[in-house]
């Protein structure tokens, strides 16, 4: 049942690492963009920095600052992802957010925009506004159909950006139980949300609560936290808020009585339906 309202460790920046670079487009990711007077229009590009990192065709790293460990890999984010300078990160506030990036100074760039999502900070001490240091899959994949070696040998270099929607199609938003969980205080990673991507607020309800929603802490990247100092009742309901938006999200009942810490429960809805 959805109800809709409408109103680890961190990686190390490796800026000039020597890889090839694979393309790997997915199928499973079709942004568009945001329909929201914050965010950029659909001709209203902006400069940034760009460097990569990692293996060629991987996902720069197991998850990073955000915390979605192994998911980076697979649909449907499938490696097509980015660490953020503080202004994308955001505190962990912009993990799962999406923006196009596009190259056009460079002779392999094939100026067509590539979709990522901000899972990790850029560290090293970044000093550019806007940095993305992309995985290997979404460098490459900038670049003109067998030029991606040469794309990799401009090193740190220009790309333009805009931030959209994310869409991911037949996925609905998981909840991933933090492993310290217990009958008084719980956490869980949150990913796969479309529409805006990242959260400005999530709340919990208790069974037997339908009037009371209790507001969760951000822990660190994609981690929300309740640390309620008595015995939580489940099933919980969990509703999400939307950054850019301020969409609402319910999702009713989704952590089941009897939940277990690691353990991955997936809802049945998303912001887009």
């Amino acid at each position: 049942m959805a109800i809709l309202l409408h109103p680890h460790p961190f990686s190390l920046l490796i800026p000039l690492c020597l890889f090839s670079l694979l393309l790997n487009p997915s199928s499973c990711f079709h942004p568009k963009l945001l329909d929201v007077s914050k965010l950029q229009s659909d001709t209203d590009w902006s400069p940034a920095e760009a460097t990569w990192y990692g293996a060629a065709n991987g996902a720069g790293n197991d998850g990073g600052a955000c915390g979605y460990e192994d998911a980076v890999e697979k649909a449907p984010f499938s490696a097509k992802v980015s660490a953020g300078s503080p202004s994308l990160f955001k505190s962990g506030k912009g993990c799962g957010a999406c923006y196009q990036v596009k190259c056009t100074g460079n002779a392999a760039c094939s100026g067509s925009p590539v979709t990522v999502t901000i899972i990790d900070e850029c560290s090293g001490g970044v000093s550019e506004s806007t940095h993305f240091d992309l995985s290997g899959t979404a460098f490459g994949a900038m670049a003109k159909s067998g030029q991606a070696d040469q794309l990799r040998n401009a090193g740190v270099f220009q790309i333009q950006y805009r931030r959209v929607e994310c869409e991911y199609p037949g996925t609905s938003v998981a909840f991933h139980v933090d492993s310290g969980s217990n009958s008084n205080y719980f956490a869980s990673l949150i990913e796969y949300e479309d529409g805006d991507g990242d959260l400005a607020r999530v709340d919990l309800q208790q069974a037997l609560d339908a009037d009371m929603w209790v507001p969760m802490q951000q822990s660190w990247g994609a981690v929300w936290k309740l640390n309620y100092g008595s015995e939580l009742r489940a099933p919980f309901s969990i509703k999400l808020t939307a950054v850019e938006s301020g969409n609402t999200l319910v999702a009713k009942n989704v952590i089941p009585a009897g939940w277990q810490p690691g353990k991955t429960y997936r809802s049945l809805v998303n912001f887009n339906g």
